[in-house]
């Protein structure tokens, strides 16, 4: 699937660049919590769940949040209860969102990370190379 700078239309609605590559993430990030979900470490993780990562550049911002039962869902904006919020140039961050290779990141200052909470801190030191981070 190619992305553009501009927006592209996810059910009937113009959704942001960030929202699009999150999303396009969903069925593989998904799919791997169902199956940790149903195996040994489920009870485990389960305790980390549920997560709100959000992802914001100077020109949008866009989240993505995973539910006790491992659903996973992006939506434009961050709401006030994130875990993991990461801020980087929008150029930086769309790169690593979309080749989720940190070698293939334009270069340029490192993102921001700032975690709210010890689950979303912990979840992400296992998780960010998932997003290129």
């Amino acid at each position: 699937m190619k992305y553009c700078a501009a927006f592209v239309s996810m059910g009937g609605r113009a959704t942001s660049e960030l929202e699009s590559l999150l999303a396009s993430l969903q069925p593989e990030v998904e799919s791997q919590l169902q199956h940790y979900l149903h195996g040994f470490f489920g009870g485990l993780i389960r305790g980390y769940l549920p997560q709100v990562w959000g992802f914001r550049t100077e020109s949008e911002s866009a989240s993505m949040t995973v539910s006790k039962k491992g659903i996973v869902r992006a939506f434009d904006g961050i709401p006030r209860d994130h875990d993991v919020l990461i801020t980087w140039s929008h150029r930086q961050l769309t790169a690593a969102l979309r080749t989720r290779d940190r070698s293939r990141v334009p270069p340029g200052a490192p993102p921001s990370i700032e975690f709210r909470t010890k689950r979303g801190k912990t979840a992400f030191s296992y998780l960010k190379s998932r997003f290129g981070l």
